[in-house]
């Protein structure tokens, strides 16, 4: 007679090891604090600092130098990454003007964070790319940011809305 030599405990035991060892899932139970979540902004667009040719078939993007709401009186830059697809329009293309407030959902992404030299640089060339200037913004000072700026992805599909407020009293970025 042949007697199994393992009882089914320890080989439940062994499965649930290896199942659970080096996959993402385990990684990512560990981390859930550190999980990216959505979260409601309310940015003003100051300048378009890179926008991709729109694609006819894939998503196209758009980065912002942007100022995100934080109170009535209190906001700070932050870099927003805009994705849309060919039939959706540019968040350019809906109000390019300082006055007017966007309400998105958007994810912090840290992998994006940049300064405004780095966003102002081309990678390539290491030359320095011309912002866009929406309507009445401020004009941004590369020279006095040296910290990165927070860098949020939203897409079209969680654009909210435009909202027009007055501008604030004259900001120095």
């Amino acid at each position: 007679m042949c007697r199994n030599r393992f009882s089914p405990i320890s080989v439940s035991l062994v499965f649930v090891v290896l199942c659970g060892i080096g996959g993402p899932d385990h990684a990512r139970a560990e981390l859930h604090w550190q999980m990216e979540k959505t979260v409601d902004l309310q940015v003003r667009l100051i300048a378009l600092a890179e926008a991709d040719p729109r694609s006819s078939f894939f998503s196209t993007h758009e980065v912002f130098v942007a100022a995100q709401q934080l109170t009535q009186d209190e906001s700070r830059l932050v870099k927003l990454v805009y994705t849309f697809l060919p039939y959706q329009p540019r968040l350019s293309e809906y109000e390019f003007d300082y006055s007017v407030v966007h309400d998105v959902r958007a994810t912090r992404d840290r992998d994006c964070d940049q300064t405004l030299t780095q966003i102002t640089t081309d990678e390539r060339t290491r030359t320095q790319v011309a912002l866009k200037y929406s309507a009445d913004s401020p004009v941004l000072n590369t020279n006095r940011h040296h910290s990165a700026l927070p860098c949020f992805s939203t897409t079209a599909q969680d654009y909210t809305k435009a909202i027009h407020r007055p501008a604030p009293p004259e900001e120095e970025y």
